[in-house]
C-alpha cells in the first residue's frame, strides 16, 4: 500500500501546516487570535532580537535562533514564496517530525505564509537565505505562559528544536513556470513511451483530450460516472514493468474493500480524476496515466519511482 491516507489520494501535504499542526498535536502552543491580530513579517526584524546563551539570538516572540550563514546568495523568503529544506524537530531525544523520513530522503517544497502565533518557526525560516543551516528554539516553559496543555512528558526547561536547512528560495510565480515547463517535457516524454509499450503488447488505447490513455474490456450497463458524484472502485496497480504496487482486490495488499470517492474533487490523483469517467457503472478498463497526472517527481513508495506512468485496471461497481 501506498503512504499518505488512501493509496489512491493524492500527495497533497502543506508542510506549514504540518509543523503547526505538530506544534497543537503535542498540545506545545496555542493559537489566541490576539496572538493573530498583533503578529506580522516585522516579528523576525533582528532590531526587536536580544542576545541569548549559548550564540542564540532570541526575537521578541521568544523564538531562539543560529543561523550559519552558507555561500547562497539571494533573498530571505517573503510569503508566499516557495522554498525547499529539510526540517527535524524533537524535543530531547523525541523526535517529533523528520522530513526526509516522510519524503523518501528527499527535501521538502512548500509556500511561506506569514507567522501566525508568536514564536512559530516560520518567523526564523524567513530570516535564512537559500544555503543557510539553522537551529530555532522553542522554550517548553514559555509555552506554559499561553495556558497550553503540555504532555506529560515534557518537562521544564525543555525546548523543542527545529534543525533547519534551506536550499532554495523562489517566488511562487517561478515556481510554477518551471513545474509547467518540467511537466510539459514529461508529458511528450511519456507519450513516447506509452506509444511504445502499446505497438509492443499490440493494445489498441483510446487517448483523451487530457493526454491519458484508456481501453475498455466490459463496457457496463449504466452512465459514465460525472464530477461530483460518488464512484466505488475495484482497481490493481502497477508500473510499466508490470509490478503491482497496490489492490483493493487483492489480499496481500491488506484492503479487500471497495474503494469509495468523489469524483473530480481533488480527492485522487488526477489520472484518476480524468480516467474513471471513461468507464460506466458495471464497467471494466484500463487508465494509462503519464506521471504528470500521477504523483509527478514525487515518489510516494519504494514501488514507485519518480515520474512513474501508471496503469491502473479498473472496476466501476457503483455510481451515486
Amino acid at each position: 500500500m501506498l503512504v499518505y491516507t488512501h493509496p489512491m489520494t493524492t500527495i497533497n501535504i502543506d508542510f506549514n501546516n504540518q509543523m503547526r499542526t505538530i506544534l497543537f498535536i503535542f498540545g506545545i502552543c496555542a493559537f489566541h487570535s490576539s496572538y493573530a491580530q498583533t503578529i506580522s513579517a516585522n516579528t523576525t526584524s533582528t532590531k526587536k532580537a536580544v542576545t541569548a546563551g549559548g550564540g542564540f539570538t532570541q526575537l521578541k516572540s521568544g523564538l531562539e535562533y543560529k543561523i550559519i550563514h552558507g555561500p547562497g546568495k539571494g533573498n530571505s523568503p517573503k510569503a508566499t514564496d516557495i522554498v525547499v529544506m529539510n526540517i527535524n524537530v524533537h524535543v530531547g531525544d523525541s523526535e517529533l517530525f523528520n522530513s526526509k523520513k516522510l519524503n523518501n530522503n528527499e527535501p521538502v517544497s512548500f509556500p511561506i505564509s506569514k507567522p501566525t502565533f508568536h514564536g512559530d518557526p516560520v518567523e526564523g525560516f524567513m530570516l535564512m537565505k537559500a544555503g543557510d543551516s539553522a537551529v530555532f528554539l522553542i522554550p517548553v516553559d514559555s509555552l506554559k505562559k499561553t495556558q497550553s496543555q503540555l504532555q506529560p512528558w515534557m518537562k521544564s526547561g525543555q525546548k523543542i528544536e527545529y534543525n533547519v536547512a534551506m536550499l532554495s528560495v523562489k517566488p511562487a510565480a517561478v515556481v510554477k513556470a518551471e513545474t509547467e515547463k518540467k511537466s510539459k517535457a514529461q508529458t511528450i516524454a511519456d507519450d513516447k513511451k506509452l506509444t511504445e509499450y502499446f505497438t509492443k503488447n499490440n493494445i489498441k488505447a483510446t487517448k483523451t483530450i487530457s493526454g491519458l490513455y484508456y481501453t475498455i474490456s466490459k463496457m457496463g450497463s449504466g452512465g459514465n460516472p460525472k464530477d461530483g458524484q460518488t464512484v466505488t472502485v475495484n482497481y490493481t496497480g502497477k508500473t510499466m514493468d508490470g509490478k503491482v504496487f497496490d489492490s483493493n482486490v487483492d489480499s496481500n495488499y491488506h484492503h479487500v474493500t471497495p474503494f469509495t470517492f468523489v469524483l473530480g474533487k481533488h480527492q485522487v490523483i488526477t489520472g484518476w480524476d480524468k480516467g474513471i469517467p471513461m468507464i460506466k457503472k458495471g464497467g471494466k478498463g484500463t487508465i494509462y496515466i503519464p506521471s504528470p497526472m500521477a504523483y509527478g517527481e514525487q515518489s510516494p513508495s519504494a514501488a514507485i519511482s519518480a515520474n512513474s506512468v501508471l496503469i491502473f485496471d479498473v472496476e466501476v461497481t457503483d455510481i451515486k
